[in-house]
């Protein structure tokens, strides 16, 4: 039986706050996106994890760090260390009027909480509204050519202009020509960052920022004070794509961030575009090989829309005498296989799947799900395709 709290030196309002299971959830040592993705996928409610007992945490394989943050929150224990963070953050985030947007909340974006190991909570300042609206995301270069920030610039206006939210990283170079362009058009734009909502990085984007909280919005997973550290942007480029319908990549070079943040949008099972360049264009050349390897090649606004044609048509209410057409029949698995081809094909989507996630989802070893995959691939039930693999 839990001990009794001692409150007389805890403030009451932090454990009251219904945001604050959320805030500690997110500050849990130990849980990577691995053990969060294995937590929402066997609980309906996260915020069951907070209310087990000692003995079911362990058995979960709960790391000990993690077990005993929860079991100082069961017993209010302020001054464990990281309740202490955690109320830390809560009260930073009460003093700056920072929003925050948690798995439990009904306007959590509908699609980033599709993908692989989605933030359980985003720290955000600026327009909540445009957290529900359709985004494209628009990246590239920091280091871009002229022709590249008015590319970037002049579709992201065209785009805004067009009802969508313009998703972007903040950085220098074509996300901040991305956003700019959405401000022209008095349209709206997201800003993800790596650091805090409340960090001014990089400095040169601050009168930027600024124009974005009038007519956007920043969000971030990190807790706000948190520095810029380089392990961060790569992260933060699964929540630019998850968040979008599509991704633009406008110039890249191959070995440039935006190419994760493409790759993560095919896993994603979404749209991916890229501006064609000069074939003497270093950075053109990542865009080059998104295209070899599937990316829609744009030249216009025109060639997205054509693209996301069905996103558009998703959204659109039927008309009052329509009827919902019944959904195509599955195809039926062949009889011939081997058990665990046939557990492959069942976990495998008609969306492409990461070897990681499919990994996960059916419990093999990565050399037996290679082979599954070889065989099924021989049969022409699965195909290779950017992103993983896909079920035919």
């Amino acid at each position: 039986m839990l001990s009794t709290p001692n409150r007389a030196s805890v403030a009451p309002d932090f454990f009251d706050d219904p945001d604050s299971p959320w805030l500690l959830l997110s500050h849990l040592p130990g849980i990577g996106a691995n053990r969060w993705q294995a937590i929402i996928d066997h609980l309906p409610d996260p915020l069951e994890l907070l209310s087990l007992n000692a003995a079911t945490l362990k058995s979960i394989g709960l790391p000990p760090p993690a077990r005993a943050s929860i079991l100082a929150w069961q017993q209010h224990d302020l001054q464990q260390d990281t309740l202490q963070q955690a109320n830390t953050t809560w009260q930073k985030v009460r003093e700056q009027g920072i929003e925050l947007v948690h798995w439990g909340h009904g306007d959590y974006p509908s699609l980033l909480r599709e993908i692989h190991a989605a933030p359980p909570l985003l720290y955000m300042r600026g327009q909540r509204e445009i957290l529900s609206q359709p985004q494209l995301a628009i990246v590239g270069s920091r280091n871009a050519s002229r022709a590249g920030l008015d590319h970037a610039r002049q579709f992201a206006r065209a785009l805004a202009e067009r009802g969508f939210v313009i998703t972007s990283g903040l950085a220098l170079g074509v996300d901040g020509a991305a956003h700019r362009g959405a401000l022209d058009a008095a349209g709206r734009t997201l800003a993800v960052l790596g650091t805090g909502v409340d960090v001014a990085y990089p400095a040169a984007h601050q009168s930027l920022v600024q124009e974005i909280l009038v007519n956007g919005a920043l969000i971030s997973e990190y807790p706000p004070g948190l520095p810029p550290r380089p392990g961060h942007f790569p992260r933060r480029n699964r929540i630019i794509s998850g968040m979008s319908r599509g991704t633009l990549v406008v110039e890249a070079s191959l070995r440039s961030g935006s190419l994760i943040t493409a790759r993560l949008a095919l896993e994603q099972g979404r749209e991916v575009f890229a501006i064609p360049g000069s074939i003497h264009n270093p950075l053109a050349r990542g865009c080059h090989q998104l295209i070899r390897q599937g990316a829609s090649l744009v030249e216009s606004v025109a060639d997205i829309e054509e693209e996301l044609s069905a996103w558009w048509q998703a959204d659109t209410d039927p008309p009052e005498n329509s009827t919902t057409p019944a959904p195509p029949p599955q195809p039926e698995i062949p009889e011939h296989l081997e058990a665990r081809e046939r557990q492959v094909l069942e976990t495998l989507d008609f969306d492409p799947c990461s070897t990681d996630e499919l990994c996960d989802r059916s419990g093999l070893s990565a050399d037996a799900l290679m082979q599954s995959l070889l065989l099924l691939e021989m049969e022409g039930l699965v195909a290779t395709v950017p992103g993983g693999y896909q079920r035919l």
